[in-house]
């Protein structure tokens, strides 16, 4: 297994964050570019591209056509297969995903008990060991009743895969519901070879906090995460969650608003200005395709210029409506 530039960077200091931007290129152009960690397309159009770094997330954009996502960083890239697992590391930073069928796993649990346990293994042998921002798009993730949920059968298996993994604190990360093959989780992650800064929002619990009626497993995660240079933040999925409470059940325009209140409040934590600009790419997910008309411009009356990605997806609370995620630039 090659190993990336994480030592250099290492006595360097934290090297800048990566460059996240929606992008109009063709995958192939983007994945030429030698300093691409990772290009995104999304939904069942994008394309077929046989790279370590191309990811489809099996999320279907609102907007057509689609852009990429695009991550790019300050060194050369190597990138590799390890059995399942794609990877690629530079400028003291990877990229690293699994995608795993539930059947061939015994199910969600099962499923994502394999993932983070080989995620974790694969991390362990890096330099850039430093897991800053992890995403888990799951099929059908409310179907289910009570410790049934398949979203709270995924949180049951990713603790077990996990172990002490994270037992000094956890990184952001986003757990959405696709639409595309319902067996198929898709997890990825960014790491670094420098640790960053998790970020809580004081108007809600935190997560890991949560009581006994979400699960047998409360989730595992921090609301955001300080990048190590203290470049950027790393916003994890934020719903419309006061306390621990769903809050404007049935309600869009106010569980939005509850959401831009929860940036803003994450923000302040992490030290940074307020509001979001023309380089602060976010994701929304959206319940029902009918709403996204809705979302989109209401994002753009409140957050304008704000280049923003829109995808159906399902919030994995099932009164939960739309959930924003994203990057903000110091």
């Amino acid at each position: 297994m090659l190993e990336g530039c994480g030592s250099r960077w290492a006595e360097a200091g934290p090297a800048r964050a990566p460059r996240i931007s929606y992008r109009m290129n063709d995958a192939a152009a983007l994945l030429a570019e030698p300093d691409t960690l990772a290009v995104f397309g999304f939904g069942a159009g994008a394309a077929a591209v046989d790279d370590p770094r191309w990811m489809r997330v099996p999320l279907e954009a609102f907007d057509a056509p689609a852009p990429l996502e695009a991550w790019q960083v300050d060194d050369p890239v190597q990138h590799g297969r390890d059995g399942a697992l794609r990877w690629s590391a530079g400028g003291g930073w990877l990229f690293a995903a699994l995608e795993l069928d539930e059947r061939e796993h015994g199910g969600p649990a099962g499923a994502a008990h394999v993932a983070y346990a080989q995620l974790r293994e694969f991390i362990h042998g890096r330099h850039e060991r430093q897991v800053l921002r992890i995403w888990n798009y799951q099929g059908a993730i409310n179907q289910g009743e009570n410790d049934a949920e398949r979203y709270k059968l995924f949180c049951d298996g990713r603790a077990a895969g996990c172990g002490d993994w994270f037992a000094n604190g956890y990184p952001a990360a986003t757990a959405i519901g696709h639409h595309a093959e319902p067996h198929l989780l898709q997890v990825y992650l960014l790491a670094s070879s420098q640790a960053g800064s998790a970020v809580e929002n004081p108007r809600q619990v935190s997560a890991w906090r949560y009581p006994r009626q979400y699960g047998r497993t409360a989730p595992g995660f921090a609301r955001a995460m300080r990048l190590p240079a203290q470049d950027a933040l790393a916003i994890s999925g934020t719903a419309a969650v006061v306390g621990h409470a769903s809050a404007h059940e049935g309600d869009l325009a106010a569980q939005l608003e509850e959401i831009l209140v929860n940036l803003e409040a994450l923000l302040a934590s992490a030290g940074m200005p307020a509001g979001f600009d023309t380089h602060a790419p976010l994701k929304a997910y959206v319940r029902h395709p009918a709403d996204a008309p809705r979302v989109r411009e209401l994002l753009k009356q409140r957050l304008p210029g704000v280049p923003v990605l829109l995808l159906q997806g399902d919030v994995c609370r099932s009164e939960l409506l739309v959930e924003l995620d994203g990057w903000r630039y110091a």
